[in-house]
Parts: structure tokens; C-alpha cells; sequence
């Protein structure tokens, strides 16, 4: 019975994260850069001081006045939370390894044009977002679905699968990564670890998105500062090899030095593949599930809030991600292997590559790393499930859904979860199937939205600057 859930699964997933799809994902980001006039590129000095740059000059991104919202600020904290993951660590030393350095670019690539895919849904959540009994704001795919588009049938669809990855991908699989970290660095105990990351996970979700955006605006901007410094320092002791890490990357991307046609053409569709697929794995652009954090925001431009999307997705993938590839090549531990005599591969990898300036050291840091994203991980989509359980079933089944996603996290703690990790990873990317088609069918709305947006800011501009001169 499981060998024929695996293989049927298998035949799925190989659709969801194969060829088809992940040229898709790059089309549908392509489209919407061309459209908006490469809004990432030529309105980089705006979204980018509307953003990073506002955070220390403008209190009202980092601060909410209502009561039911979060601040814009706290919004990009939750929607990092979730997709600051195992897959900053363990998921880019997978692509390389699968797809060779050339990944890498394909994982630039995805991000860049997913920059703007994550726009649209942050357009739309926004737009189409409204409150609860509760007077909690409520939006993303299943809402703009519903609502904007009409189509009910695939709203479900989408709240369906965002539950089952929620308690796949978006729990047991980041809970049990949490606890074979500490095991492996510390001997601790899983179920003990279980017990007490269940208990903290408990204390931030119970509080609701108020005290998740909370927790995410102090916990996510430590966490990545953290990683971060160590990545830079370690790659700034091998500075003399990035100069062939950026070869490597290059060739691997385009085939090079590949021998013969096929050859190259094999190489080259499999760092495509790999490197598309883990990028979007990694920041979620197409999957549609971070808009749903975005849309618990105090702004009031949809396009304003929209651009804290663009950030996303240049954060984890360009900066994280990139951290993370350029240490495992200056350090050139691809190939290494293991006290088994096996290949290294996703974070044994990139443990390896840190130990190359850390030491032993590396793997605490290493492990202790891959606990904070997993901890993130999970608070992040348990708000995500709960928008979706509330769309189908109503605000009172919230409650019941967070209970058992606690006890879910024991029990991924505990678990052997390969057949899991191949599950909820197809469940994580089916979400992407109703929402590419929903964003694609209104994408209209959102050049819309951008173009009153600027004109609107244009006009402002106009009259401050004819009020100044006189």
C-alpha cells in the first residue's frame, strides 16, 4: 500500500517540480515583469525605499494602528517565517548537487521574475481581502479566487491543499528537521524536543496573527542576521575561490564545457530544473500561500504592500540562498562524503562547508541554525492552514486546527517521515496550480492597481512640487 501511494505520488511530483511546470513558474514571472515595465528593475530605488529604507525612517511600517491588523513590517516577518525554512540550507545544497552549480542561476532566475509573480499575489490578497467576524483581515488565493475571480471550485482546491501542506511540509517535516539537528549536535531526545518545541509553538500560534507578527518581527531579522554574517565571513576566507565559483555557476548554467550537444543539453535542463524548482521552493513565488500574511497588513495600497512581496523573495533567495551556495563552492566540498562512505547532500553538505572555517563548531551552528528556520517555519504556516480552514469550514473549526497542528509537531519530532517529505513537497506545489491560473486570469487587475498607484504617487509629487515652487 505505501510502495503505490510513493509511486503515484512520484509520477505527481515529477509533473509538479518537473520540466513543465518550472518553466511555467518562470513564464508566469516573466509576464508579469514585462507588463509592470520591470518594476523590480526600474522601480528598485522606490520599492526598495518604501521598504528596507523605511523600516528605519517611516514608524507606520513598523507600527499598527488597528488593533485586528499587523504592521507592514510584521507582515514580511510572518511571510519570511514561513518560507525561511530548511530550504535555505539543506534545499540549495540539494539543487547543486542534483543540478550541479548551474542551479544557482536558475535559482536567481526564478527569483528575479518571481519577484514580480509574488507582486501580483500580493496585488490581488489585498485587494480582495475582507474581514472576519472576528474583524481579522482575511485574504489570499482562496479568498481573491472566491471573490474576484468567481470560481469557487478552485478556491477550495487551493484551501485543500494549502491545509495538507500545512501539516507536511509547513510541520512534521521541518518539526522532525529540528529535532534530528539537536540529536545529531547535542544527543538530545526527539520526543522531549517535540514536547517542548509543541509547547512553544503553541505559545506564539494561540496568540493569533497579533502575537505571530510579534514574535516573527524580533525572532526572523535576528535569525537571518545571524546566518548571514556567518555565510559572508565564511566566504570572505575563501575569497580567492569565488572567482571560480562564479565560473562554475556560469558553465553549469549554459553548458560550457560540456562535451557534446546531448550532453550539454542534459546538463543544462537539469540545473534548469533543479535550480527553478528550489528556488521556488525556497520564497514560494506561485505557490500563493505568504500573500495570505501580506493581507493581515494595516496598509491600504495594495501595491504599497506589494512591494514588502518583492523584498521577500530577494531576501531569502538572492541574499539567503546565495550565502548558502557560494560557501558550499569557495569551499569546494562538493563531492565530499560522509563517515558512511555516501555523498554528502542537503544539510550533512552544508554543515561540511562551514566546518571548512568553523571547525567542529560548524555543525552546532549548523543545527542551531536549521532549528530557528524550522521553529519560523511552523509558526508561519500554521496562520497559513488556519486562513484556510476558516475559509472552508468557518472561524470556530480555527481552534480545533491549531490543536492538532500542535500535537502534529510531537509527532513529526518522532517520526520516520521520507514517505511525508514526498507528500507534503507534492501538496506544496499543487497550491501553485489554482493560483498561477487565478493570477494569470486577473492579471489585468493588477497592472490596473500599478498604474493608478504610480500615477497617483506622480500626481502627489506634482502638486507637492507646484506648492513648494511657489
Amino acid at each position: 500500500m505505501m510502495q503505490t501511494i510513493s509511486e503515484f505520488n512520484g509520477k505527481i511530483n515529477s509533473f509538479i517540480w518537473g520540466p513543465f511546470m518550472c518553466t511555467l513558474f518562470v513564464l508566469v514571472g516573466m509576464y508579469f515583469s514585462v507588463r509592470t515595465g520591470f518594476f523590480q528593475i526600474f522601480k528598485a530605488r522606490y520599492w526598495w525605499n518604501n521598504t528596507v529604507k523605511a523600516i528605519f525612517t517611516n514608524k507606520s511600517v513598523t507600527k499598527s494602528n488597528d488593533k485586528k491588523s499587523i504592521s507592514q513590517f510584521q507582515a514580511l516577518t510572518t511571510a519570511l517565517a514561513a518560507t525561511m525554512g530548511t530550504g535555505n540550507i539543506a534545499g540549495v545544497s540539494t539543487a547543486i548537487v542534483a543540478g550541479g552549480p548551474g542551479a544557482v542561476f536558475w535559482m536567481w532566475v526564478s527569483a528575479f521574475f518571481g519577484m514580480m509573480t509574488k507582486y501580483a499575489e500580493v496585488v490581488l490578497s489585498m485587494k480582495y481581502r475582507c474581514k472576519n467576524e472576528k474583524g481579522d483581515w482575511i485574504g489570499g488565493p482562496m479568498v481573491f479566487i472566491d471573490r474576484g475571480l468567481g470560481v469557487k471550485w478552485l478556491a477550495v482546491m487551493f484551501a485543500v491543499f494549502c491545509i495538507f501542506a500545512s501539516f507536511g511540509m509547513g510541520n512534521m517535516s521541518q518539526a522532525n528537521s529540528a529535532a534530528s539537528a539537536l540529536n545529531s549536535a547535542f544527543g538530545t531526545d526527539n520526543l522531549q524536543v517535540g514536547i517542548i518545541l509543541a509547547a512553544l509553538t503553541a505559545l506564539v500560534i494561540m496568540g493569533g496573527i497579533k502575537r505571530i507578527g510579534f514574535v516573527t518581527e524580533k525572532f526572523v531579522p535576528f535569525m537571518a542576521a545571524v546566518y548571514t554574517a556567518g555565510g559572508i565571513i565564511l566566504i570572505f576566507m575563501n575569497y580567492k575561490n569565488i572567482p571560480f565559483a562564479v565560473e562554475s555557476i556560469i558553465d553549469g548554467a549554459f553548458g560550457i564545457k560540456a562535451a557534446g550537444g546531448g550532453v550539454m543539453g542534459y546538463t543544462v535542463s537539469q540545473a534548469m530544473r533543479f535550480g527553478v524548482a528550489r528556488g521556488v521552493f525556497s520564497n514560494e513565488a506561485g505557490l500563493g500561500s505568504s500573500s495570505m500574511a501580506h493581507a493581515a497588513a494595516d496598509s491600504k495600497e495594495p501595491v504599497r504592500q506589494a512591494m514588502w512581496g518583492i523584498f521577500e523573495v530577494f531576501a531569502d533567495t538572492i541574499v539567503m540562498c546565495t550565502i548558502t551556495a557560494f560557501a558550499i563552492l569557495t569551499t569546494g566540498v562538493i563531492g565530499s562524503r560522509g563517515a558512511d562512505g555516501s555523498l554528502l547532500n542537503g544539510a550533512a553538505l552544508t554543515i561540511s562547508a562551514f566546518s571548512e572555517g568553523f571547525g567542529n563548531f560548524a555543525g552546532v551552528f549548523i543545527s542551531v541554525g536549521i532549528v530557528f528556520f524550522s521553529f519560523s517555519t511552523l509558526i508561519g504556516w500554521s496562520y497559513y492552514g488556519e486562513r484556510c480552514v476558516e475559509y472552508l469550514f468557518g472561524l470556530k473549526y480555527t481552534k480545533y486546527y491549531k490543536f492538532i497542528f500542535i500535537i502534529f509537531v510531537v509527532i513529526g519530532c518522532v517520526s520516520s517521515l521520507d514517505l511525508v517529505w514526498e507528500v507534503s513537497d507534492t501538496f506544496n506545489g499543487m497550491m501553485s496550480v489554482p493560483n498561477l491560473i487565478a493570477i494569470m486570469m486577473m492579471s489585468g487587475q493588477v497592472f490596473d492597481e500599478t498604474k493608478k498607484y504610480l500615477h497617483k504617487k506622480k500626481r502627489s509629487y506634482s502638486l507637492y512640487k507646484k506648492a513648494f515652487n511657489k
